[in-house]
C-alpha cells in the first residue's frame, strides 16, 4: 500500500534530516506531504466502503443476500484495492440481476410472480392453475400459460441460452391416494410434466432441452404458512428457477468471503 511505503520514506527522510542538517521547514514540508498522502488514501478507503454499503443495500432490496466481514483499520488500509474490486463486482452483479429481472417482468403481465429467492431468479407458477388436486396431468389453462412463458423465453436470446430448473412444491398435507406414494413423488412428477411440455417441439414450448432440468421438493421449501388454506394454496406451485451462471457464482463467492 502507498501509505506503508510512504511511512518508510518518511523514516528515511527523518534520518536524513538529522544527519545532514536539513532545516525544520524542510522537515515540516515532508511531513505535510506524508499527511496529505495518508489523508488521500483514507478518503479513498471511505469512498470504497460507502459504495459497497450502498450496493449491498440495493442488492438486499433485490433479494440478494450479501454478507461481509469488518477488518481492523490497518487491514482495511492494506485491502483498499480489494474493497474497490468488491465494489466493482457488486455493481456488475446488481446490473445483471436488474437486466435479467427486466426481461422477465413481462411475465408479471400474465399474473405470474417473478422474484429473487436464495440468490436465484424465480418464476412462480400456481399449482392449482397447472394441475387438478393430487394429479400430475397439465390442465389446458396450465398449458396455455406455459406456452406464453416459453414464448417470452424464446423471444430473447439471452434468456434462451440460460439454464433453468423446474422445481415442484406441495403443501404439507399427506398424499392419501394415487400412484405417487407421497408428496415427494407428486412434486417430482409435476415438475417433470412441466419440463416435458416446455421442451416438446411439437405440442409444447420447444425450448432447448439441454438447458432444462427438474426436481421435486415436496413441502420442504414453503413460501407461506401451511396453517391456512390460502397459505397451502401458495405452497402448491411449480417454479422455473433461472440457474446462476458460473461467472455469477464466482462473483457471489468472492463477495461473501
Amino acid at each position: 500500500m502507498r501509505v506503508l511505503s510512504v511511512c518508510g520514506v518518511m523514516v528515511a527522510v527523518a534520518v536524513g534530516v538529522v544527519g545532514c542538517g536539513y532545516s525544520e521547514d524542510e522537515w515540516q514540508a515532508q511531513l505535510a506531504k506524508y499527511n496529505h498522502l495518508k489523508a488521500d488514501d483514507d478518503q479513498k478507503l471511505k469512498d470504497a466502503q460507502d459504495r459497497i454499503d450502498q450496493l449491498t443495500l440495493e442488492l438486499k432490496n433485490l433479494g440478494v443476500e450479501v454478507s461481509s466481514t469488518k477488518a481492523s483499520l490497518a487491514e482495511q488500509k492494506k485491502a483498499l484495492a480489494e474493497y474497490e474490486a468488491r465494489a466493482r463486482q457488486l455493481e456488475l452483479i446488481k446490473e445483471r440481476f436488474e437486466k435479467l429481472k427486466s426481461k422477465l417482468d413481462e411475465l408479471t403481465k400474465l399474473g405470474l410472480a417473478v422474484n429473487v429467492r436464495h440468490n436465484r431468479m424465480v418464476i412462480s407458477l400456481p399449482g392449482d392453475v397447472l394441475f387438478d388436486s393430487g394429479r400430475e396431468t397439465l390442465k389446458q389453462d396450465g398449458k396455455d400459460i406455459l406456452a406464453k412463458v416459453a414464448g417470452v423465453v424464446k423471444a430473447d436470446p439471452q434468456l434462451l441460452s440460460r439454464d433453468y430448473q423446474v422445481s415442484g412444491h406441495t403443501d404439507n398435507k399427506p398424499l392419501q391416494r394415487g400412484p405417487f406414494k407421497d408428496n415427494w413423488g407428486l412434486s417430482l412428477m409435476r415438475a417433470r410434466e412441466v419440463l416435458v411440455f416446455l421442451v416438446d417441439p411439437e405440442k409444447g414450448g420447444g425450448l432447448p432441452v439441454e438447458h432444462w432440468s427438474a426436481g421435486g421438493f415436496a413441502d420442504t421449501d414453503p413460501i407461506a404458512s401451511n396453517d391456512t388454506d390460502e397459505g397451502r394454496q401458495k405452497n402448491r406451485r411449480c417454479e422455473l428457477i433461472v440457474m446462476p451462471s458460473v461467472e455469477e457464482m464466482l462473483d457471489l463467492k468472492a463477495i461473501t468471503q
